[in-house]
């Protein structure tokens, strides 16, 4: 556990002291607040349903942008070799960065938390709801993220690590939504229902209405 810990307190140092975190952070706030707030204001309803339809678009792009160096950068630099000489197993560096990664992502989503007390203060919201879908919302990342980070080790390129990423996530985010379903009717009927499971966006929106399944 303390090797985990210095893996994980070294990769998060990394994040921190360069302004790429920063960067990430803010612009994902000023997306995801403007994008709010605009449809609140618009609908004038006392609700969080709007923000959170956003996350999983939000996540597409911001986490492999969080975990596109975890590996690239160290494979490029040959200092992986470096790190695996060390007393440390394969599983323990893994973990490090992993949890690094995360913790920037759960920060930046802790930072949303605002917007809910904003809706709190203007209506009677379903704290119960809003919870899950924060719970939602960090399974989801953690999905993208364990998909980013494994990427990451594929490659010595951070941006070809970031465009695959979207590209797999969207892939699987969009597979399971009513367009493509509709699609799959007919001749390949049979795959409807892997296509459902599939799809990450439709966890995401059970756990969003407060409906935790196992399944999910």
């Amino acid at each position: 556990m303390q090797r985990i810990t210095a893996i994980y307190k070294k990769e998060l140092k990394l994040y921190f002291d360069s302004p790429i975190a920063y960067i990430f952070i803010v612009v994902f706030l000023a997306v995801t607040s403007w994008l709010f707030f605009r449809t609140f204001f618009l609908l004038k309803i006392s609700s969080m349903r709007s923000f959170f339809s956003i996350i999983p678009w939000m996540c597409l792009f911001f986490i492999p942008a969080v975990s596109m160096r975890l590996w690239a950068e160290e494979r490029k630099t040959g200092s992986n070799e470096l790190l695996m000489s060390l007393p440390l197993q394969e599983w323990e560096v893994v973990l490090g960065k992993y949890f690094a990664a995360l913790t920037v992502y759960i920060v930046t989503i802790i930072l949303t938390t605002p917007l809910a007390l904003v809706v709190g203060l203007l209506g009677s919201p379903d704290w119960g709801v809003i919870i899950g879908s924060y719970l939602g919302c960090i399974f989801l990342g953690a999905a993208i993220l364990a998909i980013g980070t494994f990427v990451s080790s594929l490659t010595t390129n951070q941006i070809v690590a970031f465009i695959i990423s979207v590209l797999v996530v969207a892939a699987i985010t969009i597979v399971g939504q009513p367009l493509v379903t509709m699609f799959l009717q007919g001749p390949f009927t049979v795959l409807v229902p892997y296509a459902e499971w599939l799809g990450m966006a439709n966890h995401f929106a059970s756990i969003s209405r407060g409906v935790l399944d196992s399944r999910d």
